[in-house]
C-alpha cells in the first residue's frame, strides 16, 4: 500500500524467488495465496511461475499433497532445485515465507531435508481495539501506534487493503489467530456478537486468506446486555440456550471462527461471581456453546482485588491468579483455555514467571505477553522484548519443564500494531511483533538470531551492526533507568508513562514497593511475608524464600531489605539503584548516537521518525534517573559513593 511501511516484507526480500522459475502445485484458498505471492514477485523481478504444471526444470517447487490442517512443511534443495512440500495448505504458506527468510541461501547449495512444525498450535494476537472511541480508553486501549486497523467512525473500515497487508505480515512470522476487539467489552463492542457479526465476518474473510482464524472478545453479561434477559447465570438453562443460539449464528457467518476471549470478574468486568458461580462454571458454559463447531474459549486469569486497603500488607496482588484458579484445576472443559499473564502482576519490565503456569496440569493454559509497551516505554522508547520473552519461555517453572512446553493452549500477545504508517508507531518496535511470532512458532529459538533475521529482512545488511547494537540490550537498558531489582509500577497512574515513584504506593490497585527510611521491597516470603514465594514448586520456592538465594534482579519483588544489603554483584542495594540509573541514561544516549550515524544507510523518513523518538527517550530516561535516584537518596540518606550529583 502506498504510504505504508512494508515492515519486514519489502519487495526486495522476494527477489530471490521473483527472478526464478517456480511451480506451485495444489488447490485451495491458501494455495491461491501462495501463487499470488509468487506471481507478484515474478512480475516485479522478471521470473516465471506456473500452476499445477508437469514436472520440469524449475528452480523452486511449492507443493501441497493433502488437505489436512497441518502447519508443518518440509524444505530441501537437491539436484539444483528447492522443494517445499506440505500435507496441508497452511504448511505450504509457511514454507513459502521460510524460503523468503532464507533468501539466496535457499538456492545456492544443497540444503538437507528438514521438517519445520510449530511447537504451539495457537499463536495469537489480542487487539485491545474499540469500535467506538471510548471517552477514557480511546480507540485502542494501551495502544501506541495510532488508531485501530479494523474500526473507524464507529464501524468496520470499508477499505480492507491495510488489513490484508497486516494479515500477510502476521502469517509471515507464524501468527495464526487474531482477536479483533478489546477484552474490556463496552456496549458498542458487545453488539459485534449479534447484529454486527457481519462486520467481523468481513475481517475474517481477509484473515482467512493467510491462514489466520478470527476470535472475538465478548462480555459475560451478553444475555443481559443483548438478550434482554434478567440473568447471566452460567448454570441457568435459559442463559446456556441463549449462548448456544448466538454462537450458532456466529458460525453461520464465520464457519472457521476461532472462539471467544473473556475477561470476567476483573477490574469491573462482569462475571460468574455475581451468581455465586466459579470461573470454571462460566468458562464451561461458553465452551459448551462452542464445542459443536470446534471453537475455543480463552478465559483470562487476570483476576484480583483492585480495591485493596494499602495499609493491609497481607493482601498480595501477586498471589491472586494462583489463589483463584489452582483449586479449579481439572474442572475446565477441554476446549476452554485459561489465559495466564507471563508474570503474576501486570507486564512489568521485570517480574518472576507466574507460578500458576505448571501448577494446573489438568487445565489447558495459554501464556500471555504484552507486545504493546504499556510499561516498557509505550513505543516511544526502544525496548526489544525478545530476551525477556525468551527467558520466560525457557524458564523451568515446574519439574524442569519450561514454560514453552507447558503452554499447551498456545502463546498470546497483546498487539502493538495500529494504523500508523509504520504499523507500530516506533519503527523499531516492529521487532517485538516479529519476534513474538517467531518465538510462538519455536519457544526455544535463539532470540538474537530472530533479531538478526528481522534486521536483515527490514533494513538489509548495511545497517545491521548498528541496529543490533541499539536493540540487543535495549530491554536491560530500559530496566536500568526505570525499575530496580524487580520493583515495578513506579509510573504515573492512569496513563503509565514516566516516573512517579509513589504513583501507586497508596492505591487500591495493590502495587507497592514499601520504601521507608530503613529499606525497600515487598516481603513475599512464607516465613514473614505474604507467602507468595511458597506458591512455586521446588526448587524455586526455596530459591525465592531467602534474600541470600533470591536472584538480584528479583530481590525487591520478594524481600524487604535494608539499603545497605549487599547483592550477589557486590554492590549495595542503594548503590545499585544509583549506578544503574546513571548507566541506563548513558546507554540510551549511546543508542541515540549510533542511530544518528545510520543516516546514510536508512531511508530519510524512517531515520527522522526514530531520531525524533530517541530525543524523547533520552529526555525521559534522564527524568527517570533524577526522580528515582533523588527519591531513594532522600529516603535513605546514603550518598552516592562515586560522588555524582543527585538532587
Amino acid at each position: 500500500m502506498q504510504g505504508v511501511d512494508p515492515a519486514w516484507l519489502p519487495d526486495e526480500v522476494f527477489r530471490p524467488i521473483g527472478t526464478r522459475r517456480t511451480l506451485v502445485r495444489g488447490s485451495g484458498p491458501l494455495v491461491d495465496t501462495v501463487h499470488e505471492e509468487v506471481t507478484r514477485a515474478c512480475a516485479r523481478f522478471g521470473g516465471r511461475v506456473e500452476r499445477d504444471a508437469a514436472p520440469g526444470p524449475y528452480d523452486l517447487v511449492l507443493e501441497v499433497t493433502g488437505t489436512d490442517g497441518s502447519e508443518a512443511f518440509t524444505c530441501e534443495r537437491a539436484d539444483g532445485r528447492t522443494n517445499v512440500t506440505a500435507t496441508g495448505p497452511s504448511g505450504l504458506l509457511y514454507g513459502l515465507f521460510h524460503v523468503v527468510r532464507l533468501g539466496e541461501d535457499a538456492f545456492r547449495e544443497d540444503l538437507p531435508r528438514q521438517t519445520h512444525a510449530p511447537a504451539l498450535a495457537l499463536r495469537m494476537l489480542d487487539h485491545w481495539d474499540n469500535v467506538a472511541v471510548h471517552p477514557v480508553m480511546g480507540q485502542v486501549e494501551r495502544g501506541y501506534a495510532g488508531g485501530s486497523l479494523f474500526w473507524a467512525d464507529g464501524r468496520a473500515r470499508g477499505d480492507l487493503d491495510r488489513v490484508r497487508a497486516y494479515a500477510r505480515l502476521l502469517a509471515s512470522c507464524g501468527i495464526n489467530a487474531v482477536a479483533v476487539n478489546n477484552v474490556n467489552v463496552h456496549e458498542t463492542e458487545a453488539r459485534l456478537l449479534t447484529d454486527r457479526i457481519g462486520e467481523v465476518a468481513a475481517l475474517a474473510e481477509v484473515f482467512r486468506a493467510y491462514g489466520i482464524r478470527t476470535h472475538l472478545s465478548v462480555t459475560f453479561a451478553a444475555p443481559l446486555v443483548l438478550g434482554g434477559m434478567d440473568t447471566a447465570d452460567p448454570l441457568d438453562a435459559r442463559v446456556r440456550a441463549w449462548w448456544a443460539r448466538a454462537t450458532a449464528e456466529v458460525y453461520a457467518a464465520i464457519p472457521d471462527f476461532g472462539g471467544y476471549v473473556v475477561k470476567a470478574d476483573s477490574e469491573g468486568q462482569p462475571g460468574p461471581f455475581a451468581y455465586g458461580r466459579t470461573h470454571a462454571d462460566g468458562a464451561n458454559m461458553l465452551a459448551e456453546a462452542l464445542r459443536p463447531y470446534g471453537g475455543t474459549v480463552h478465559w483470562r486469569a487476570f483476576v484480583y482485588d483492585h480495591r485493596q486497603d494499602w495499609r493491609d500488607r497481607s493482601t498480595d496482588r501477586a498471589r491472586a491468579a494462583y489463589d483463584h484458579f489452582v483449586p479449579l484445576d481439572g474442572e475446565f472443559a477441554d476446549n476452554a483455555v485459561l489465559q495466564v499473564k507471563h508474570g503474576p502482576m501486570d507486564f512489568q519490565v521485570r517480574e518472576p514467571v507466574s507460578p500458576l503456569i505448571g501448577a494446573m496440569p489438568g487445565t489447558r493454559l495459554a501464556v500471555e505477553v504484552q507486545a504493546t509497551q504499556e510499561y516498557t516505554g509505550q513505543q516511544r522508547h526502544v525496548c526489544w522484548l525478545g530476551p525477556m520473552w525468551s527467558e520466560v519461555l525457557r524458564f523451568p517453572v515446574q519439574e524442569g519443564l519450561p514454560v514453552g512446553e507447558l503452554a499447551r493452549g498456545g502463546l498470546v500477545a497483546v498487539s502493538n500494531a495500529g494504523d500508523d504508517p509504520y504499523w507500530t508507531g516506533h519503527p523499531l518496535a516492529q521487532a517485538n511483533l516479529y519476534t513474538f511470532g517467531r518465538l510462538a512458532w519455536r519457544p526455544d529459538a535463539d532470540p538474537s538470531q530472530i533479531l538478526d533475521e528481522w534486521i536483515r529482512l527490514t533494513f538489509g545488511t548495511a545497517a545491521a551492526a548498528g541496529l543490533r547494537a541499539i536493540l540487543d540490550g535495549s530491554w536491560r537498558t530500559y530496566e536500568k533507568y526505570t525499575a530496580p531489582l524487580g520493583v515495578g509500577f513506579m509510573v504515573q497512574p492512569g496513563h503509565h508513562y514516566g516516573p512517579a515513584v509513589d504513583g501507586y504506593e497508596y492505591s487500591p490497585w495493590g502495587t507497592y514497593h514499601f520504601a521507608d527510611r530503613d529499606g525497600i521491597g515487598v516481603d513475599r516470603s512464607a516465613a514473614t511475608g505474604t507467602g507468595f514465594a511458597a506458591q512455586y514448586a521446588k526448587p524455586w520456592a526455596e530459591v525465592y524464600e531467602s534474600p541470600d538465594t533470591c536472584p538480584d534482579e528479583l530481590l525487591l519483588f520478594f524481600h524487604h531489605v535494608p539499603y545497605g544489603h549487599v547483592l550477589h554483584s557486590g554492590r549495595t542495594v542503594i548503590q545499585h539503584i544509583y549506578d544503574t540509573h546513571f548507566e541506563g541514561v548513558e546507554e540510551a544516549e549511546e543508542a541515540r548516537r549510533v542511530w544518528a550515524g545510520l543516516g546514510d544507510v536508512v531511508d530519510a523518513e524512517r531515520h527522522a521518525r526514530v531520531a525524533e523518538l530517541f530525543e524523547e527517550q533520552v529526555r525521559s530516561a534522564r527524568e527517570w534517573r533524577d526522580q528515582v535516584n533523588s527519591y531513594f537518596f532522600r529516603k535513605s540518606g546514603v550518598p552516592d559513593e562515586r560522588g555524582r550529583r543527585i538532587c
